[in-house]
């Protein structure tokens, strides 16, 4: 499942961010009345469709995942999670009808119907990724149940989506899929930039990609901050394996890089910043932190990877920062799209790391809460049905990811990546 939800979780974020970017640039062509913009709404919106039919699929695959590897967590908390679920296929439903209209609908609906529909599919793909998020918080920081006997009672469905993680959870992963989304499209439209500096096309969409991208990756990092203060209130265990602190200490440093050795209890060959944990997660340079010494030792998650992944993401999330600083520059000096050669180099390189941070990002989320599935109520290995045989659908799964993959990069160049003449 760890593997289906790696694959998905790309889509999903598309999902969320292509359509965005179709309607801006559509919203421009209605502003502008310049039919470069109609062009690349058009060839977005049939990247778009690309892209949400291979969602749906995947996002198939994990809802029987859910009910064939996890029947004992969906008996205990599906009368919780089940309303966000439910939610976000109403919100699916409505993305796919207007996505319909919107295929379809071109030079058969006035013009600011049509974008009316594009504008309802970005919010649809919004409020689906919010639902979905929303359990994942609820995970984190149960709430909106009592137990009696073992059993969850005096359900509050509605307290539990508006538990104390929902709402930093759900900006940062919105943010992340705008940002990941305007990143890798700008990258790829930097690239044929760079093969030909006149195409208009291609400068109008990475001028709106990059633009999506520049304004959200600052907000990602606030948001971030905020993310990790909740975590040390909430999940002290999950952030001392985040910072590989192993011991409880005032004005605790920041440790970046190294090996976490949870034998030893110490990180070989790290960089340590003085003071700074304290004040990243209580904005007092003196404030004790607690360690993984405070924490039962058969509640440590995996401090190597959890610690990893977390160096990983904020490294390039700070790298996807210095891009935006980057661009912002060039563009308040040159009053234009950036289009200096070694910036569009950088912004072709640069087109994956929304999504590695994004894979990062989850990885801390989910190996971070071990060994619960639902922090303090239940653990993983409470919740998993054990099963032989996993290795049959694992690959069955794998080699069907694999070909969708391959499909999709295939379809995409053909659709839309490729400059007609009449897009220059």
């Amino acid at each position: 499942m760890a593997m289906s939800l790696g694959f998905h979780i790309v889509f999903a974020a598309i999902g969320i961010g292509m359509p965005l970017l179709m309607a801006l640039a559509e919203g421009l062509y209605l502003r502008t009345s310049d039919r470069g913009f109609l062009d690349l709404a058009r060839r977005w919106a049939n990247g778009t469709a690309i892209l949400f039919a291979v969602g749906a699929v995947s996002g198939t695959v994990l809802s029987f995942e859910l009910g064939l590897l996890w029947p004992r967590f969906m008996a205990f908390a599906g009368g919780i999670i089940g309303m966000p679920f439910s939610l976000e296929g109403f919100a699916f439903f409505t993305e796919a009808i207007f996505l319909g209209i919107y295929l379809y609908g071109w030079d058969r609906i006035p013009p600011v119907v049509h974008w009316i529909a594009g504008m309802i599919v970005a919010l649809s793909g919004l409020l689906s990724g919010i639902f979905v998020v929303t359990v994942n918080a609820w995970m984190n920081a149960p709430t909106g149940f009592a137990m009696t006997d073992g059993r969850i009672t005096s359900i509050d469905p509605i307290a539990a989506m508006l538990n104390p993680a929902s709402l930093h959870q759900v900006i940062h992963m919105i943010l992340a899929a705008y940002v990941a989304t305007g990143f890798a499209v700008g990258a790829i439209h930097a690239f044929f930039l760079l093969r030909d500096r006149a195409s208009a096309f291609h400068r109008r969409a990475f001028g709106i990609a990059l633009t999506v991208a520049c304004v959200g990756i600052p907000l990602q990092i606030a948001s971030g901050d905020l993310i990790a203060r909740m975590v040390a209130a909430r999940q002290p265990a999950k952030f001392a394996a985040m910072e590989s602190h192993y011991r409880t200490e005032a004005g605790a440093p920041i440790t970046i890089g190294g090996i976490p050795d949870d034998a030893a209890m110490t990180t070989r060959y790290a960089i340590t910043i003085p003071k700074a944990l304290s004040l990243l997660a209580h904005g007092d340079p003196n404030a004790p932190v607690r360690g993984l010494d405070s924490v039962p030792r058969d509640e440590w998650p995996n401090t190597r990877v959890v610690h990893w992944a977390f160096d990983v993401m904020v490294a390039t999330g700070f790298a996807l920062l210095g891009i935006a600083l980057w661009a912002g520059g060039l563009a308040w000096r040159r009053r234009r799209v950036p289009d200096h050669r070694w910036f569009l180099r950088a912004a072709v390189v640069a087109g994956p790391l929304g999504f590695i941070a994004i894979e990062s990002g989850w990885v801390v989320t989910e190996v971070g809460r071990q060994p619960w599935i639902i922090h303090g109520v239940m653990r993983t290995a409470d919740a998993v049905t054990p099963m032989r045989g996993l290795v049959v659908p694992f690959t069955t799964f794998t080699v069907v990811y694999v070909a969708l993959a391959a499909i999709v990069v295939y379809l995409l160049r053909r659709q839309f990546l490729e400059t007609a003449p009449h897009g220059r």
